[in-house]
Formats: C-alpha cells, structure tokens, sequence
C-alpha cells in the first residue's frame, strides 16, 4: 500500500489572509463571504492577538459561512485551535511549530502550509508532510513589523523555480503586482490590505482576477 497522502484539492490562486483590525467596519464574517464572491479561493484566519478560545469560535462561524462555497478554511500558527475548530487546514510559520507534528495532529487530510523566506528554508523542507509553501515577504509589509528582508520579484522567481511544492507569494502584494506575481510562476498571491478594510471587497477581490484574464 502506498504511503503516498490522498490528493488534495486546493487553489492558491487568490489567498485571503485576514486581519482583524482591517476588517472591523465591515466585519471578518462578511469581509471574507464578499472576497469570497470577487473570486478568494482561499480563506486563511489569522489574528495574533485573540485568544484560542476567541479564535475558535470566529473559526467556526468562519466554517460555517463558508460551507458549500469550496473555500477551504486555514488557521495560521495555531495547530490546537485547527484542530479544535475542525478547520480545512493550518499555516505555519519557521518559528512556530514542528511541520512533522503538525502533521500527525492533524492528520493525512489537511491542508498544510509553510511560510518560506528564502533558499536555505526552502532546501530545508519537509516536503513529504507540506501541500504548499508561502513566499515572502516580496515587498515590505506594515501586517508584520518583524518580516525578513523582501524578497523583490528577482528573488521570489527563484524560489518559485527551486520549489518542489505548488506556491504562494505574500508581503505587500496589491493589485498592480498581480501580474508580475503570476509571470514568475507562483500557484497565487495571498493578500491581507488589498482586500481587508476596501470599501468593497468583492470588487477589490474580483480585480486580481480581472488582471489575470488580461
């Protein structure tokens, strides 16, 4: 029997990683169920300053709302709070946990992801227990004062090439760098401003995908 995991079906094209601060006028729930109508493919539930408790009750409204859309849910960093909330999946960060744990707790049906800065991390992975990598930060974030050093378009398109899993770049991505994103061979972007706290963030998801048919 193979010990090969079941194949999972995910699409990175157009992450939403949330921020609770961006999205308190219009809310988390609705936020992500507008992104979700311009066209988000992924949700990814991240707050750094709730409490596990707080953090799996927003998962489960998050769950919830999402039901029937095919969106996964993932939990960034927080392996007990995934695994409480039934969650599609968890993110992790270099610091914040062991992948192969991660794994085992979770079990062969998630989806897990790991962020990735540079060569010496990617040539490090675990790739048997990992779905997917986050890139990043292409460009200087304000979302994360503690980031590495940007990686530029030069430098995500290598790490694009080298990687043995499917990509998602991340940092400071708007709209008007969709397209050099896609052109160095990413899988998708993961965004945070550029649709949390929009006036609209149906219209501000569906313009990513506008720049992609084009």
């Amino acid at each position: 029997m193979s010990d090969r995991r079941p194949t999972k079906s995910f699409d990175l094209s157009l992450y939403l990683v949330t921020d609770a601060r961006l999205c308190a006028g219009t809310g988390i729930i609705d936020t992500v169920l507008a992104a979700v109508r311009g066209g988000v493919t992924m949700v990814q539930l991240r707050d750094k300053e709730a409490s596990d408790a707080e953090l799996i009750t927003q998962a489960h409204k998050l769950m919830k709302a999402l039901q029937g859309s095919g969106v996964p849910l993932i939990i960034n960093d927080r392996l007990e709070v995934a695994l409480a909330a039934m969650a599609d999946g968890l993110h992790i960060g270099q610091g914040d946990g062991d992948v192969a744990e991660a794994r085992r707790k979770l079990g062969p049906d998630a989806i897990l992801g790991l962020s990735v800065e540079n060569g010496s991390q990617l040539r490090a992975l675990n790739k048997q227990e990992l779905d997917y990598i986050g890139l990043g930060p292409v460009f200087a974030t304000t979302s994360k004062q503690d980031h590495a050093l940007p990686l530029g378009i030069e430098g995500l398109t290598e790490l694009v090439t080298a990687s043995p899993l499917p990509t998602v770049a991340i940092g400071g991505l708007k709209v008007e760098h969709a397209e050099a994103i896609w052109e160095t061979g990413a899988n998708g972007l993961a965004v945070i401003s550029a649709i949390c706290g929009q006036p609209d963030p149906q219209a501000a998801a569906r313009a990513f995908g506008m720049k992609r048919l084009h």
